[in-house]
C-alpha cells in the first residue's frame, strides 16, 4: 500500500506542496549571502520539505529553527553510521544509539498523537497508512524507517546529480534549453507545476540521473541466502552470501563504453517509459521489492534544479 501511494500516477498529490517547500527552505539556506555549500543546501532544502510532505505540517519539527537543526544532526549521524550501527551492539556505536533513540522519542510521540479516526485513503499522510499497517509497538521504528529511506540515498544522488550537470557546460545548456521548451508546454497563468507530467517532457534529466546513479552507486551489496535456488544448472545453498559490486557493474566496459565518462546522452537507448534500463544498470532492485521511491526521487531532483 506505501508503494502504491509513491506510484508514479499519484504523484501529482505531493508535486505542488513539495515544490513549496523546497522553494521555502532554499531561500532559508542560501541566506543574506545567496550562496552556500551544495550539500547543504540540499540537505537543508530536502529535509524540511519531505519530512512536511510525507509526515504532515510539522508533525515532526520543521518550523521552529532549533528543534528542526537539532533533529537534523542526529538524522545525519543516524545516516552516515546506519550500516555500521545496524550491525554491530549499541556498545560500539554510543553516539549512533543516542541518535537513533532521540528520533524514536520524536516518533513515539508522534504516533501517539495521530488522530485514530478513520480517514479517506486520499487524505491520509504516508505516516499515517504506514502505521494502520504495522503492529502498535513498532511503529515508531517503521515511522524512522521510513523517514531514512525517503532521504538517506534521495540526498547525495540529488547531490551527485547536480554536481555532474553543473561540471559540464554541454550538458548543462541541454538540460536547460530542455526545461524551457517544456514550460512553454504547460505553463498557465503564469504558474508551473514540477509533476510527473512535465517531468515525461524531459527525458534529459531523468537520463542525467541514471547517469549520477550509474557512477555514484555503492561499492559492494551483500545478502545471505535464506532459501537455496539455482542459476544456470549451479545450487545456491541456503546460508550461503552473496554479493554484487554495483560500482564495478557500472564500469564494465562491454555495457558502458568509457565507463568512467559522465554521459547522459547514452541512456537514448534505454526504454524508460517501460522502466527497461541499460544492460549491466543494478540500481532500484527489480520485482516486488523494487525501490518505490524511484519516481519520486525525478521530482525531487527536477525542482531542486530549477531552484538552485
Amino acid at each position: 500500500m506505501v508503494k502504491g501511494r509513491l506510484a508514479s500516477s499519484r504523484l501529482d498529490n505531493f508535486t505542488p506542496k513539495l515544490q513549496n517547500g523546497f522553494e521555502k527552505q532554499f531561500l532559508k539556506s542560501i541566506g543574506d549571502y545567496g550562496s552556500g555549500d551544495l550539500v547543504d543546501i540540499v540537505r537543508n532544502s530536502m529535509y524540511a520539505a519531505v519530512m512536511d510532505n510525507l509526515f504532515g505540517e510539522n508533525v515532526l519539527p520543521t518550523i521552529n529553527q532549533k528543534e528542526f537543526m537539532v533533529t537534523a544532526k542526529h538524522f545525519i549521524l543516524f545516516d552516515e553510521q546506519f550500516e555500521y550501527g545496524a550491525r554491530l551492539p549499541p556498545l560500539f556505536l554510543s553516539k549512533w544509539s543516542a541518535a537513533k533513540r532521540h528520533l524514536l522519542g520524536i516518533f513515539s510521540g508522534v504516533i501517539r498523537g495521530l488522530n485514530q479516526e478513520m480517514k479517506e485513503p486520499q487524505t491520509e499522510t504516508l505516516l499515517e497508512t504506514l502505521v494502520g499497517l504495522v503492529d502498535k509497538q513498532h511503529a515508531p521504528n517503521y515511522g524512522l524507517l521510513l523517514l531514512w529511506a525517503s532521504l538517506a540515498n534521495a540526498i547525495p544522488i540529488t547531490f551527485w546529480t547536480l554536481s555532474f550537470i553543473h561540471s559540464d557546460q554541454g550538458v548543462l545548456n541541454k538540460l536547460r534549453s530542455d526545461i524551457d521548451n517544456a514550460v512553454q508546454t504547460v505553463q498557465k497563468d503564469g504558474n508551473i507545476c514540477y509533476d510527473e507530467e512535465f517531468f515525461r517532457k524531459v527525458p534529459y534529466l531523468k537520463w542525467c540521473i541514471l547517469e549520477a546513479i550509474r557512477l555514484k552507486s555503492v561499492g559492494i551489496i551483500t545478502r545471505r541466502v535464506v532459501k537455496a535456488f539455482q542459476v544456470k544448472g549451479q545450487t545456491i545453498p541456503e546460508g550461503d552470501m552473496l554479493m554484487l559490486s554495483p560500482f564495478w557493474a557500472h564500469r564494465n566496459p562491454k555495457y558502458f563504453e568509457n565507463p568512467n565518462h559522465y554521459n547522459p546522452d547514452r541512456w537514448r537507448n534505454a526504454d524508460l517509459e517501460k522502466n527497461l534500463f541499460l544492460d549491466g544498470f543494478v540500481a532500484f532492485g527489480g520485482g516486488r521489492y523494487q525501490c518505490p521511491g524511484r519516481y519520486d526521487l525525478g521530482i525531487n531532483i527536477l525542482i531542486t534544479f530549477k531552484i538552485v
